[in-house]
C-alpha cells in the first residue's frame, strides 16, 4: 500500500457528516515588525473531529505553538477563525487545558497540591471530598500517588510531566492540548510516558492536539498526522492518516511494514521537499 493511501483531505472544506470538533478556519497570523509584515502562518484549514488524536509536525518556524495557542486562547488570528463546537475561541477556558514543556508546576506547593490547585479554580462549587477524591483519581492514573506530598524539585522531570498531565485531566477538559509536553526527557521515560498518555485517551476518549518534533512518537500517539510546511507564512502541507488501530502496541506496529512507509514519507516530507536551505 502506498502512503497517497493514507491521506486526508478532510481539513478542506469537503461535506462532512457531522460538524467538527474543532475547527481552524483561513487562519492567518501576521505579527508588525519595524521590516514589515511577518506572516507566520497564511490561511490555515483543519477540522478536528471529537475524540481524535491529532499531532502537529514541522521545522521550527512553522507556526506549530502559534497555532496550537491560538487554539487554546492565548492568542487570536489576524483573520479567519478558531472554534469549538461552533463557538468562537476569543480567550483560555478550562474546557482547554494546556500541558508545556517545562511541566509550568509551582515548585512551593505539593503535587497533590498542584492538581488540588486547579480543581479547585474550576470548580469551587464542589465540596473538599469530591475534590480530594478527584485529585487523587488522576494522580492514581499516572501513577503519583506514593509522591502526592513530595514537592516538584523532589521528584524526576517525568513525574512532573506526569503532574502536569494529571493536573490538565483533573478538570475535564474537552480538548487537551500539548505543547512538546516529552521533548526535554529521556528516551526510556518517553516511551513509558508515551504509553500512558495513550492509555489515558483511549479510556477517556477526550479529543488531543499535540505538537511534536518526533516522528515515531507521531506514528505511535496520533490518528492523523498534520505536517507544516516551512516558515514564513507556513499553511498545512499534507494530513496524513496513521492506519494502525487502537488500542496500539508498539512492538506490533514496529513489525509492520507500512509503519516504515510512513516514516520514509515524513521524513522525506521534512528532510527532502521541506528542508531548509543554507
Amino acid at each position: 500500500m502506498t502512503t497517497a493511501a493514507f491521506h486526508d483531505t478532510s481539513y478542506d472544506s469537503m461535506p462532512q457528516p457531522h460538524p467538527p470538533f474543532l475547527t481552524i478556519e483561513n487562519v492567518t497570523k501576521i505579527y508588525p515588525t519595524s521590516k514589515g509584515a511577518n506572516v507566520v502562518l497564511d490561511g490555515v484549514n483543519l477540522n478536528v473531529a471529537e475524540g481524535e488524536f491529532i499531532c502537529v509536525i514541522g521545522h521550527s518556524g512553522c507556526g506549530k505553538s502559534t497555532l496550537l495557542n491560538m487554539v487554546s486562547g492565548f492568542n487570536q488570528p489576524t483573520s479567519g477563525e478558531v472554534r469549538l463546537k461552533g463557538q468562537l475561541i476569543k480567550k483560555p477556558g478550562p474546557d482547554r487545558m494546556v500541558v508545556f514543556q517545562n511541566y509550568s508546576l509551582l515548585p512551593w506547593l505539593t503535587v497533590y497540591e498542584n492538581v488540588y490547585l486547579a480543581v479547585d479554580a474550576v470548580h469551587p462549587e464542589y465540596d473538599e471530598v469530591k475534590k480530594k477524591d478527584i485529585v487523587m483519581h488522576h494522580l492514581a492514573m499516572v501513577g503519583l500517588i506514593e509522591a502526592s506530598e513530595k514537592k516538584p524539585p523532589q521528584v524526576s522531570g517525568g513525574m512532573r510531566q506526569r503532574v502536569a498531565i494529571a493536573r490538565a485531566l483533573a478538570v475535564r477538559p474537552e480538548l487537551l492540548i500539548l505543547d512538546e509536553p516529552f521533548g526535554a526527557l529521556d528516551a526510556i521515560t518517553k516511551e513509558e510516558l508515551q504509553e500512558e498518555l495513550l492509555k489515558i485517551w483511549w479510556e477517556q476518549k477526550c479529543t488531543v492536539m499535540m505538537i511534536t518534533h518526533d516522528i515515531d512518537e507521531a506514528l505511535f500517539l496520533c490518528d492523523r498526522l498534520v505536517l507544516m510546511t516551512n516558515g514564513p507564512a507556513a499553511k498545512i502541507g499534507e494530513v496524513i492518516r496513521i492506519p494502525f488501530e487502537h488500542p496500539r502496541d508498539r512492538d506490533h506496529i514496529l513489525e509492520d511494514p507500512q509503519y516504515y512507509d510512513l516514516r520514509n514519507y515524513i521524513l522525506d516530507y521534512l528532510f527532502g521537499r521541506m528542508s531548509h536551505e543554507e
